[in-house]
């Protein structure tokens, strides 16, 4: 009964509010495919090189149709869209009143994420069975939360930090119940896991405003407040550092509220003491990997700065604004795991040694 009420809560929550958004405005684009191209000489000063294109729309009103557009290379490759012959691209559509004007927007790379996408759910389903789909439909909840949950609240004049504390505590919930069932170990988990959250809040508030940083930590910044001036990206980066440190902290949480639960499933005689000592010497061996993983996630992403560094003086470079950025998130999010460990453990040895029983568990308004 409770299950039902969970997921109808959830529904109901997830559609009223996303209601409040406002209908974002999303240029419309069509697939072609590259038939032919050719070269015409630019002025070399300038060191550019025009690609004269015949490509085939693909979908679309003029689907079938053949249409002739200019590429410009300018030999900066962050910005060169180098076409060949079969390739797939995006082109930009537009009514100039006189009919529909193309231009090139990118190339289609949507089709390897599908393929990846694939790998990734059948290796899940087929490793983890019953809770791989479990898992696949928590992320997908996830996703969901963060697309068209976050943004849109945001974008309406919520505080991203109260939208983020939003999303993580529907995707906690969901997950661990969903993952773990509706029992005293997923309760512990997502007790866990949201302590952690709100003392990496805190934290990250806390380094923001004592490092002075603006929360404009990369290209990706500034093109959103260009278009977005009003939002608060102080707030953004604060949710930013929570948000990535979520599913870390979840899964140390579950790991660590199950041990005990198992511990005391097979030796029901321990107390509260002696359960929180064996999450506490489970939590000291996730904590040296875990913390290992997250700081290796963002130093991969932010690998060209770390290159970058040989380029400038040292003391200059780890004042940067971006570079101070990454190493609080990095940090921040290692905080949170190391202090979820005592966080979990604590809860987890006080519910499960109460309500692991199952004459105590039928009590509980969240058991099975």
């Amino acid at each position: 009964m409770f299950k039902k009420f969970l997921v109808l809560l959830f529904l109901i929550l997830f559609s009223v509010l996303t209601c409040f958004a406002d209908e974002v405005k999303i240029l419309p684009s069509e697939t072609a495919i590259v038939q032919s191209v050719q070269y015409a000489d630019e002025d070399s000063n300038i060191g550019q090189i025009r690609q004269i294109a015949e490509l085939k729309l693909l979908s679309g009103e003029f689907k079938g149709e053949t249409v002739t557009l200019d590429n410009i290379l300018t030999g900066n490759p962050y910005y060169d869209i180098n076409l060949k012959k079969g390739m797939k691209v995006l082109l930009h559509a537009e009514d100039n009143g006189e009919g529909v004007e193309y231009s090139i927007e990118d190339i289609k790379r949507a089709g390897t994420l599908v393929w990846l996408s694939l790998i990734f759910c059948g290796l899940l389903v087929y490793v983890g069975k019953r809770k791989g789909v479990y898992s696949l439909v928590s992320i997908g909840l996830t996703v969901l939360l963060i697309t068209h949950f976050l943004s849109p609240l945001v974008l309406i004049g919520l505080h991203p930090v109260f939208a983020a504390a939003l999303v993580c505590i529907l995707s906690t919930a969901v997950t661990m119940y969903l993952v773990g069932g509706f029992n005293a170990k997923s309760t512990s988990a997502m007790a866990g896991a949201l302590l952690s959250l709100l003392f990496a809040a805190v934290l990250s508030g806390i380094t923001m405003f004592t490092a002075h940083l603006t929360g404009f930590s990369g290209e990706n910044t500034t093109f959103l407040y260009s278009a977005h001036p009003e939002l608060d990206f102080v707030g953004l980066t604060v949710s930013m550092m929570v948000l990535a440190t979520l599913g870390a902290v979840m899964d140390v949480a579950m790991s660590i509220s199950s041990t005990i639960n198992e511990i005391y499933l097979t030796d029901n005689t321990k107390s509260v003491k002696e359960l929180f000592v064996s999450g506490m010497n489970v939590g000291r061996d996730i904590i040296g990997t875990m913390a290992n993983t997250l700081i290796l996630v963002y130093l991969g992403g932010a690998l060209p700065l770390v290159l970058l560094a040989g380029n400038i003086d040292l003391m200059k470079f780890i004042n940067l604004n971006q570079v101070v950025t990454e190493v609080a998130s990095a940090l921040i999010g290692s905080i949170g795991i190391v202090i979820c460990v005592p966080f979990t453990a604590l809860v987890a040895s006080v519910l499960i040694h109460k309500y692991a029983k199952k004459a105590e568990l039928e009590k509980l308004p969240f058991s099975e």
